[in-house]
């Protein structure tokens, strides 16, 4: 269902079509798990629907109004809204984090190193 259309129902009519759309999807999914039918694109579009049909509800229910505006001509046009700017990213640091873990790492296997070499030779005093 288009967008539009759903915008130009009335409270009663989208509380109906979202409960119709809901029975349909239920059906369409019971239908799919016993192996009568291989709708999968009408169920996508079924949920579509659906998501399409709470939104709205739920912008009239906020009072959010996206209903199309008129100009002085009469002629029908989207509505401007403000977008808002993204926020600047930050600049990257110096060192990147890989680098900074490469590091650490090499740092800890020479910490390391050292440890099993003292304990293959107490291995070694032993015998």
């Amino acid at each position: 269902m288009n967008i539009e259309k759903i915008r130009n129902l009335g409270p009663d009519e989208l509380v109906h079509q979202q409960r119709d759309a809901a029975d349909q999807l239920f059906r369409l999914k019971f239908q799919l798990k016993m192996g009568q039918t291989s709708g999968v694109k009408k169920m996508r579009e079924l949920r579509r629907d659906l998501a399409r049909i709470k939104t709205i509800a739920r912008e009239r229910e906020l009072g959010i109004d996206n209903t199309p505006v008129t100009n002085a001509a009469g002629a029908v046009g989207p509505k401007q809204e403000a977008v808002p700017a993204a926020a600047p990213k930050t600049a990257p640091s110096k060192k990147s984090s890989r680098a900074v873990a490469k590091k650490k790492s090499a740092a800890a296997k020479k910490k390391a190193a050292p440890k099993k070499k003292v304990a293959a030779n107490k291995s070694k005093a032993k015998r």
